[in-house]
């Protein structure tokens, strides 16, 4: 068995001489190719470079696996902070046809929907409901596409409560929107491959202030999952050069269903008079 390491592509590169000929041919093809790697069978890994399934498979326990899938996970988990837009997007011409596409994406999405309601961790969930409801302002993160997220749960918390904050790039930096943050607030972060850097550095300047920090990552590996005090994960296993972040969003609908349940009494009266308003200055289409 090969010595493991942190670093799977090293792992195999320091070991490459020791390798009989077929491991040698699989951890070539895998270190030049490991983002095509990532998302092959053990079968038509083992058909590209010539070798027999069964030797994918023992290949994967040289390195420590208990077989190929473990192999396969770790190489997409490489591939989420590594790949280039332009390396996503050679990803794509795997699909044989549209029809083809448009099965493996909404299986995709559906899937890491199902993998994140499986492995919430229901404890920490009711812990950063009461954090929400508790603190005295909620500041909301999120940087580039992880921005949809951020403003999305900012919008209908909004419709809750009245002390939300929704941090982007606008006229004043991340920074200088946060330049009073308390002890008594929240700070929620989106972060999701590829990890936005001034996300990671906006919640390394709140917790020098002694912040609590809730992040919603992909995993508990993430850059900003180790620095948060709550955190929640959900699946974004990506197929192209597009962000899945179907489950993401779900996990937030939950969060704020779940504000929302018990603030219920607030939130009637807030919607009845916002519906007043809605109607009195025309704001949605009646005509449908």
């Amino acid at each position: 068995m090969m010595r493991k390491t942190n670093n799977l592509l090293l792992q195999i590169q320091e070991n490459l001489s020791a390798l009989s000929k077929g491991h040698k041919l699989l951890a070539r093809f895998i270190i030049d190719n490991y983002d095509k790697a990532a998302f092959m069978t053990a079968s038509k890994l083992g058909n590209k470079v010539g070798v027999s399934e069964s030797t994918v498979v023992r290949f994967a326990n040289a390195l420590g696996f208990k077989g190929y899938p473990e192999l396969q996970n770790e190489l997409q988990e490489i591939i989420k902070t590594k790949l280039t837009t332009v390396q996503r997007v050679e990803m794509a011409r795997e699909f044989s046809s549209e029809n083809d596409m448009l099965k493996k994406v909404f299986k995709s999405d559906m899937q890491n929907i199902r993998s994140t309601f499986e492995n919430l961790d229901q404890k920490m969930f009711q812990e950063v409901i009461e954090q929400i409801l508790e603190a005295d302002r909620i500041y909301i993160i999120g940087l580039r596409s992880s921005a949809a997220l951020a403003q999305y749960m900012g919008f209908y918390l909004n419709l809750i409560l009245d002390n939300v904050i929704v941090v982007g790039n606008g006229v004043s930096n991340v920074f200088e929107q946060m330049l009073r943050v308390s002890k008594k607030d929240l700070v929620i972060a989106f972060s999701f491959p590829r990890y936005s850097n001034r996300t990671i550095e906006a919640i390394k300047f709140v917790k020098e202030e002694d912040v609590p920090v809730l992040a919603i990552t992909d995993s508990v590996t993430s850059p900003i999952a180790n620095i948060a005090d709550y955190c929640l994960t959900s699946s974004c296993d990506m197929i192209s050069f597009v962000d899945s972040l179907v489950a993401p969003l779900s996990l937030v609908n939950t969060l704020i269903v779940a504000v929302g349940m018990r603030e219920k009494d607030k939130i009637g009266r807030y919607l009845n008079k916002l519906e007043k308003i809605w109607y009195r200055y025309n704001v949605y289409d009646r005509k449908s």
